[in-house]
């Protein structure tokens, strides 16, 4: 059993998603994040930086636990525990990670900070302007790839196509940047939700 600890958000639907693809056993144990339980002591000894998601694997390695946070540490390591979610194939593995951690180090960080600008009551159109056109440019990144192969790894769903899927779904809404005129990410996009098991991971997480 793994215990998921998250909340409704971009990052939190990610691992629900995995699981479901995977076909492994879980438990939601659902984060306030307006209440501040991802800051709780309890909650901190699973994630010293007090962000969702983090997991505790109760069936790891010699019947021990073990805990991991952050989102694109855990999406892996799943993938290699059950290997599956990940091309075997060298070639393929590498692409899966270079887009995994375009996510955790590009994608994520950027619509994040256009998202909070967007949303702030006190307006910095310069802050706002730089951050929106910085996820145009990554999702013009995106574009870019997904114009030539199905998946981001290639020809296999992977865990880059989960991680990066949390903020394209809803970027237009949440960063104010434009996704219509990307045909590609919104074709990509479409695919993705329609797999049952992205559906089930949605409606695990639901609010």
């Amino acid at each position: 059993m793994i215990d998921v600890h998250t909340a409704n958000t971009p990052n939190g639907i990610k691992i629900p998603i995995a699981l479901e693809e995977l076909g492994v056993e879980y438990r939601i144990v659902r984060i306030n994040l307006s209440a501040n339980q991802q800051k709780s002591p309890d909650f901190l000894k699973i994630n010293p930086n007090g962000r969702i998601p983090a997991i505790v694997d109760h069936d790891a390695a010699n019947g021990t636990s073990v805990s991991v946070f952050e989102s694109g540490a855990i999406l892996l390591y799943v993938a290699d525990k059950y290997h599956a979610l990940i091309p075997s194939d060298l070639k393929g593995r590498v692409r899966a990670l270079e887009w995994l951690f375009f996510q955790v180090g590009a994608v994520g960080p950027m619509f994040g900070q256009a998202g909070w600008f967007k949303r702030s009551q006190e307006p910095i159109p310069a802050a706002l302007e730089r951050y929106q056109n910085e996820s145009t440019r990554l999702v013009q990144v995106l574009e870019s790839r997904l114009a030539v192969a199905p998946w981001l790894a290639g020809d296999e769903f992977s865990i880059a196509d989960i991680a990066n899927f949390g903020w394209l779904r809803r970027g237009g809404d949440y960063t104010g940047v434009d996704l219509s005129r990307f045909s590609a990410v919104n074709r990509w996009v479409s695919a993705i939700e329609m797999r049952p098991a992205v559906q089930r991971g949605l409606l695990a997480i639901q609010d």
